[in-house]
């Protein structure tokens, strides 16, 4: 059995840590349904970071779940198992758990590719989900969850969506006798990761408003949610404005229209070509397309060009290379990622066939992605799993009915968040309440809580990244006494709230750059 101590060596940082301690200490003094339901709390945040990829069905979720593990694992093609949730998560053997609603397992052996099985032998209706176990660096510090595609989902797709792993039970035999209520307290994954392509639909933008982003029913928003506007190469450049005919100028600008759209939902919604990434990520990519493309290389301007107007000719037209070569050429590039390792070929003819696939990875925005999955997750996580896990304590406090029970974790809580060193929390709470519209701010104020509240880098707080470090400083203090005046004289009861945090945050952000 996991003792408290032990989990709490695999915690994320201070703020997990003292969000851990608070429960540790309550456990005695509540009920024995509420206790269970603290010691699961415990389970999740001695537990890597839970971010869900969703999104639209046909959207390429699963193929830039792959390309985020590095491992063709997840079925691309439509099928039984694309209507299941999956958690892909660390193991120190490969293995799938087929979990059945009544808490049975099956384990079964990834197929001769290495992928998690197309179809299951077994009674499709009694599943909840599929664990994935893999021995993977990636997921050491993330749990990667895949779900059904929304907006074309039969009922019982939308139910395990909705459920969004909370059937997935601890391993733990302490938190067994955790009843129903008390786990869909503590249900969902921490941060979310959408999937759009070029149309940004209403019902988009509901869904991730309605996407149980973390624990308690918490709404996605800048702290915890980034959109990606897959299958960029698919983007006609003289659609978009301003393209100059270039299909990735072309992405870009269509992801920034996005983000407006889907702002202050997401921190950001950036372009990616989700197969060239799983192609390249995975091992896909091999000598002998590296091969076949340097053939294509060498082809006349003319023939090239022909050849590249669209998939069918690419695949029938006269040429040394085999139409089955050219076509699984396409199945793992597509007419631009073979365009872009041709036309690299023909700068670089002695490229090596790695090379060549570091190139197509890099042609694929995937690095981007990344790089803003560690900013606003990874580098976050100790926040974002501790204001989800202390959003479970309350839910848990408010489902006991015992008034005394829910004074007591308030107050608790209270003393925790009064502490300068979780004021953190207190951000991330106010941030919540702007973006979920829970408090209304004037448009600008809106912004500046949310330019506040959604980054850890502190030009990017104040909004004047690479100024001097005296200007940093004056104007933290500006602000800092203005958003004071604002709660004092200004505001509502509600934005008052808000305000006194977001002076507190400018003022200990003052101190951090007088400190420096």
């Amino acid at each position: 059995m996991t003792t408290a101590t032990d989990q709490q060596q695999h915690l994320a940082g201070p703020l997990s840590a003292a969000v851990a301690q608070l429960c540790v200490r309550l456990q005695p003094q509540v009920s024995a349904r509420t206790a269970a339901g603290f010691r699961e709390v415990l389970r999740r945040l001695s537990a890597p970071l839970q971010v869900a990829v969703a999104g639209r069905i046909k959207s390429g979720k699963s193929t830039l779940v792959n390309a985020l593990i590095g491992r063709r694992v997840a079925p691309t093609d439509v099928g039984e198992c694309t209507r299941l949730v999956t958690r892909f998560q660390y193991g120190t053997v490969d293995r799938v758990e087929v979990i059945f609603t009544d808490g049975r397992k099956q384990v079964l052996p990834f197929d001769a590719n290495g992928m998690i099985p197309a179809t299951l032998d077994v009674d499709f209706d009694q599943v909840s989900h599929i664990e994935a176990y893999l021995t993977n660096a990636v997921l050491r510090e993330l749990t990667v969850i895949d779900t059904p595609g929304l907006g074309s989902l039969d009922a019982a797709s939308v139910a395990r969506t909705e459920q969004l792993l909370g059937a997935a039970k601890p391993d733990e035999e302490e938190s067994n006798d955790l009843d129903d209520t008390s786990r869909n307290a503590v249900a969902g994954a921490e941060a979310v990761l959408y999937v759009v392509t070029q149309g940004v639909r209403a019902d988009d933008q509901q869904a991730l408003a309605a996407f149980t982003a973390a624990t308690a029913s918490r709404e996605a928003g800048p702290v915890n949610a980034i959109a990606v506007l897959n299958k960029a190469d698919t983007i006609a450049p003289e659609s978009v404005t301003g393209a100059d005919g270039d299909v990735w100028k072309a992405a870009s600008l269509l992801a920034e229209k996005q983000a407006v759209t889907l702002k202050p939902r997401v921190a950001d919604v950036l372009p990616v070509i989700g197969l060239l990434a799983e192609t390249a990520e995975s091992g896909g990519f091999t000598q002998a397309d590296a091969d076949a493309l340097k053939q294509l290389a060498q082809l006349d301007d003319v023939t090239w060009e022909m050849m590249l107007v669209s998939a069918d000719i690419f695949t029938t037209w006269d040429c040394d290379v085999p139409s089955g070569t050219r076509l699984r050429l396409l199945e793992k590039l597509d007419l631009y990622g073979i365009a872009q390792a041709v036309e690299a070929l023909r700068a670089e003819p002695e490229l090596t066939a790695g090379a060549l696939r570091r190139k197509l990875l890099d042609a694929s925005g995937l690095a981007t992605v990344r790089a803003r999955l560690d900013a606003v997750f990874r580098a976050r996580a100790d926040g974002i799993k501790a204001a989800a896990a202390l959003a479970s304590v309350t839910a848990l406090a408010q489902a006991s009915g015992d008034l005394g029970e829910r004074q007591k974790v308030h107050d608790a809580i209270e003393v925790l968040l009064a502490k300068p060193e979780a004021h953190a929390l207190r951000l991330l709470e106010a941030l919540t309440l702007v973006t979920s519209g829970a408090v209304a701010m004037p448009e600008d104020l809106a912004e500046e809580v949310l330019r506040v509240g959604g980054s850890a880098d502190v030009g990017e707080q104040l909004g004047m990244k690479g100024r001097p470090q005296h200007e940093l400083v004056a104007y933290a203090l500006e602000r800092a006494g203005w958003w004071r005046s604002f709660a004092s004289f200004g505001a509502t009861p509600a934005q008052s709230r808000v305000a006194h945090v977001v002076h507190r945050a400018y003022f200990l952000i003052w101190q951090q750059l007088r400190g420096n």
